[in-house]
């Protein structure tokens, strides 16, 4: 083979074809496409001979066509908030594993928490005719949805709900596992708490904000209007926001960081201060149990699969009302929740 030849059949985009796959081992294409799809009828001289020119050529079968004859695309996809939040590891991997065991490929993408990079993203993974959907949800408005569904797109939506449309969604106890996490800091003999957590516009920020009053009016304690603050997680915010009330005459003894960025950023305020100060975080982090850092851990691995598990059953079949499922939290103490107030 010459070199020119040899450009030629390893030039990028140039896939080889079951034509090519046929010519090379001197049968006709029927006689390929069988035993590229298992199918009897073929002898075993050559089926080994298609077999080595498969190997030789580098043939892959094409999947799409195949699949795309029988309606579904065997993909679906995964719209996360951050690829890089260390809570959606485990929560793509376990809709990964789900997707693998019915055949299927998972297709992640993020929003960045831009409600219109989401609804750009999942409308190209429509396009791209996905069979399913599960979307961590940047947005309140979901509508852009609604022909999607009707068409058959088995939706499920992830930590947050839907905005103005019917799906099934799979949340986390974002109330009670921030009311446990404040009482556990008032069991402590904490009466001044501190809240940091994520913008307001977000569903799991209002909910776990709601479970600290909701804690605090259980105790008989009245929140001062400088124990709470809501915004990005940006570091320089939430350490503007700790500073404030770790200082002046009547700091805060105790902190409930919102979400697990706020709780890396605390973290660092604290170890800053000669003043001991008591903290519990929303989500677990890296290295946690090391820290002696006491979280409300949510198990995002289940959150996942559960998320995935429902995606299927409506992708085979199921045509029961849209469901919410919300998981319990769990707190783990490790110290930092246990300390007295100073």
């Amino acid at each position: 083979m010459d070199r020119t030849t040899r450009h030629s059949e390893t030039r990028y985009g140039n896939r080889p074809t079951m034509k090519d796959v046929a010519a090379r081992a001197g049968v006709g294409l029927k006689t390929v496409s069988r035993v590229v799809n298992s199918e009897p009828g073929v002898t075993p001289d050559t089926e080994r001979r298609v077999q080595e020119a498969i190997d030789a050529l580098g043939f892959r079968r094409n999947d799409s066509a195949r699949v795309l004859r029988k309606g579904r695309t065997a993909s679906i996809g995964l719209v996360l908030e951050d690829l890089a939040d260390p809570f959606y590891g485990p929560l793509s991997r376990a809709v990964e594993e789900v997707a693998r065991t019915h055949g299927a490929l998972l297709i992640n993408g993020s929003s960045a928490e831009d409600p219109e990079r989401e609804q750009e993203l999942v409308l190209a993974l429509c396009a791209r005719r996905v069979d399913g959907l599960i979307v961590i949800p940047a947005g309140d408005d979901h509508r852009y949805l609604e022909p999607e569904i009707k068409a058959g797109i088995a939706t499920v939506f992830v930590d947050r709900p839907a905005g103005r449309v019917d799906a099934d969604m799979v949340l986390s106890d974002s109330f009670g596992g921030s009311r446990e996490g404040v009482a556990h800091l008032i069991a402590h003999g904490h009466r001044r708490i501190g809240f940091i957590g994520d913008q307001p516009r977000i569903h799991t920020a209002t909910e776990r904000l709601r479970g600290y009053h909701a804690a605090m009016t259980d105790a008989g304690i009245t929140v001062e209007d400088g124990w709470v603050s809501l915004g990005t997680t940006d570091p320089d915010r939430v350490r503007a926001a700790a500073e404030a009330m770790l200082g002046g005459p009547e700091p805060v003894t105790a902190l409930f960081a919102g979400n697990n960025r706020v709780t890396v950023t605390a973290v660092r305020v604290i170890a800053e201060r000669e003043r001991p100060v008591a903290l519990v975080g929303f989500d677990d982090i890296e290295l946690a149990d090391l820290l002696g850092i006491t979280v409300i851990s949510q198990d995002a691995a289940a959150v996942g699969r559960t998320a995935a598990e429902h995606l299927f059953r409506r992708l085979d079949g199921a045509d029961h009302a849209p469901a919410r499922v919300e998981l319990p939290t769990t707190l783990i103490p490790r110290g930092s929740g246990e300390l007295p107030p100073a």
